[in-house]
């Protein structure tokens, strides 16, 4: 029978308690939000939703072609310019998604014959951009710019480091002063996904790269995406000009897929502009990071200290954490659920989202469900 092996494949995730389902959620939520990935709170403010809005009226519901036909309006190019100028790089390219703009990237700059050396804690993305890419790829220890540096030695052309700045499932930070020095000494490309840096990280929030003095510089390339921090959808690339015209004449995701919806671009505009204004936001993020981490290890949770904006809780099991998240929302309380094999160690989670516009009741509200419902 066709796909005859997909119901052996459904009966064993449904023994190992890895059964994944769709949840959709009303417009209008009862629910405090700590699952999304909404950091600054931006997704429902009023001038981004207006931005959206009016970039619908003004250009459409969609693109109407790839963005080398169609699919550019002057918005995205506008969006292009202040998004590089704010995090400081030479130049930008907006993509559908933060997820095929690390496609992009990755394949693009790692062509055959290169190196490709990647963290083991790399986003899904990273890891699928690797396995398309030409080069060949080696992955080393989780943050270990020493492991980098010993596999950079073994090769003698082109290499490019691939790394998260911010790792989704503990939110730990990447050594990313160390992975730039190992880099310079042979002569390699660092390319880092700050997927959960911008908006949280840096000063006003312009990133980790920002953060750490890489901005600008002509070995670093850097994907973001425009789903979180600024509340809205797609993704970008930004680096030295000469990286992003190669981008624009080699990256498939970019050439071959229909361009970012406007709606979608006047968003993320607009949320960079508020956050231009409001810097403290990014700050704000991080205070309530560090907040919920103190009182959930100060309640007995194993919780991981915070570099950014996520908070990491970890959970007996894969079934315990689908309870104990379950349990959550039960009482009114969203929180994200990571198991295998989405997490790289294996080890079940509870993700929190700590986001800028929380308050101190929402905070303590969170915690108290958290402890209450606890395996």
């Amino acid at each position: 029978m066709a796909f005859g092996w997909i119901d052996e494949q459904a009966l064993l995730r449904r023994r190992a308690g890895l059964v994944r389902t769709l949840r959709p959620r009303p417009a209008n939520s009862p629910l405090l939000d700590l699952a999304s990935n909404d950091y600054l709170g931006l997704a429902r403010h009023p001038e981004v939703t207006e931005g959206a809005a009016r970039a619908a009226r003004t250009w459409g519901g969609g693109s109407t072609g790839s963005r080398l036909v169609t699919g550019t309006t002057e918005l995205h190019s506008q969006l292009e310019l202040e998004l590089a100028e704010y995090c400081g790089f030479e130049a930008a390219l907006v993509f559908s998604s933060g997820y095929a703009a690390n496609l992009a990237a990755v394949t693009a700059l790692a062509p055959h014959g290169s190196l490709i050396v990647s963290d083991a804690g790399n986003h899904a993305s990273l890891i699928d951009g690797c396995r398309l890419a030409r080069g060949t790829t080696q992955v080393v220890g989780h943050a270990d710019p020493e492991a980098v540096r010993k596999e950079l030695q073994t090769h003698g052309g082109p290499a490019v480091v691939v790394s998260d700045t911010v790792f989704s499932v503990d939110g730990d930070a990447a050594p990313l002063a160390g992975l730039a020095e190992a880099c310079r000494e042979h002569g390699a490309g660092l390319l880092v996904d700050d997927a959960h840096g911008l908006g949280v990280l840096g000063d006003g929030g312009r990133g980790a790269p920002h953060a750490a003095g890489l901005a600008g510089a002509d070995d670093v390339v850097v994907t973001v995406t425009l789903s979180k921090s600024l509340g809205s959808q797609g993704g970008a690339v930004l680096g030295p000009a000469r990286v992003i015209d190669h981008l624009v004449n080699a990256a498939r995701t970019f050439i071959f897929d229909t361009g970012l919806a406007p709606a979608a671009a006047g968003a993320a505009l607009a949320a960079l502009h508020l956050l231009r204004r409001e810097p403290a936001r990014a700050a704000r993020a991080r205070e309530v990071a560090a907040e919920l981490h103190a009182r959930l290890t100060a309640a007995g949770h194993e919780a991981v200290r915070p570099d950014a904006a996520v908070v990491s809780v970890r959970a007996p099991s894969p079934e315990k954490a689908v309870r104990w998240a379950a349990d959550c929302r039960t009482a009114g309380l969203a929180v994200g659920c990571f198991r295998p094999p989405s997490v790289p160690d294996g080890i079940s989670r509870l993700r929190l989202t700590a986001r800028a516009d929380l308050s101190e009741g929402q905070i303590e509200r969170a915690v108290r469900v958290i402890g209450e419902t606890r395996p």
